[in-house]
């Protein structure tokens, strides 16, 4: 995965995955909030305008990170021994659900990321999860996308990327000063923050969560627009939400968000794949490189939420038609892959 080069400041996702745990359905092309819609539409142009070769960008982690490792191969990555146990427990009777999107409810759907320079003044945070958070200046703009937009008492990411340094920063439950639960009148307040290296494959420390529960990043797991439409190829693994979570996690991910220890419900960096021979030809373009990618790439449990919803950044070019047919594919088309033991 390649970030495009662009310019200081410019918006390349904005939305809202309207809340990690009650998501609204993305599958139908609803009435657009008309600001929210002029809002996502501008985004989308100046994208359009500004981007340039995507060789000249940001590499996403190395080519050996996990999050670029094909696990299609069934000797490399076998099928875990509980995978029917835990696919039950996820719901093998479920759908996959598109998380993002146009406009829902007058708000962009998806989680949002920014492209920022070394120029854009860097804040101070104060955190509620303090000792597992990072504590660096951030780059948050004068006026951030944050994920269900201003007003939103969803999980409020704000995802910001430094184009020149190649750095992932990211907020959780982001709040400005004086507003909202923010008990600071003149600084940033989040419920936690990590930043990632996009040129390293280092983890966070084992039990720090990061500004996902699974202490995973979250930019790397989502679908865009461009990768799924423009390039016709997704060449990473996605990000997924499940209901309940093991209190358990597999590296890459270091953190876990559940005191059930079963071993039939998911650790968090749990990896799923959809089954080989699954047959992709009925689905929209679009459709099929995302279910292409989760084939070769899968999808790895980051947080907890709804069952079977997969990430992606909104645009408005997305057809929520087209997105909604994937929820032909149910859960018991995947298997789970073993990529490691769980930590406990």
């Amino acid at each position: 995965m390649v970030v495009a080069a662009l310019s200081a400041g410019l918006v390349v996702g904005c939305g809202d995955s309207r809340g990690t745990d009650e998501d609204g359905d993305a599958g139908t092309d609803a009435p657009a909030d008309t600001a929210a819609d002029t809002a996502l539409d501008t985004a989308t142009d100046t994208l359009a305008d500004t981007a340039t070769d995507s060789t000249g960008g940001c590499t996403v982690f190395p080519a050996d990170n996990p999050w670029n490792t094909r696990i299609d191969d069934p000797v490399a990555f076998p099928v875990h021994e509980d995978s029917d146990a835990i696919i039950a427990s996820i719901g093998a009777g479920g759908h996959l659900h598109p998380d993002f999107g146009t406009v829902w409810e007058g708000a962009p759907i998806g989680i949002p990321y920014m492209v920022v320079t070394p120029s854009q003044p860097r804040l101070t945070v104060e955190f509620m999860y303090d000792d597992e958070s990072d504590h660096v200046g951030y780059p948050v703009p004068a006026d951030p996308l944050i994920e269900g937009g201003p007003d939103s008492d969803g999980d409020r990411h704000i995802l910001m990327i430094d184009y020149e340094t190649c750095m992932l920063y990211e907020l959780y439950w982001a709040w400005p000063p004086g507003v909202g639960e923010n008990p600071s009148a003149d600084t940033w307040y989040a419920g936690s923050g990590a930043v990632f290296d996009l040129a390293s494959n280092a983890l966070r420390p084992d039990y720090w969560t990061s500004a996902d529960a699974a202490g995973l990043p979250v930019f790397p797991g989502l679908v865009t627009y461009e990768e799924a439409v423009e390039e016709g190829v997704i060449d990473h693994a996605l990000r997924f939400t499940v209901n309940q979570s093991r209190a358990a996690f597999i590296h890459p991910a270091t953190h876990f968000a559940s005191s059930d220890t079963s071993a039939d419900l998911p650790p968090m960096g749990l990896r799923l794949r959809l089954r080989a021979g699954f047959d992709k030809s009925g689905f929209p373009a679009e459709v099929q490189v995302i279910l292409t990618a989760l084939e070769r790439y899968g999808m790895i449990v980051a947080d907890n939420g709804s069952d079977w919803y997969i990430s992606g950044a909104p645009d408005s070019r997305w057809s929520d038609d087209n997105l909604s047919e994937i929820a032909a594919v149910s859960g018991s088309d995947f298997e789970v892959v073993y990529t490691g033991e769980p930590v406990y």
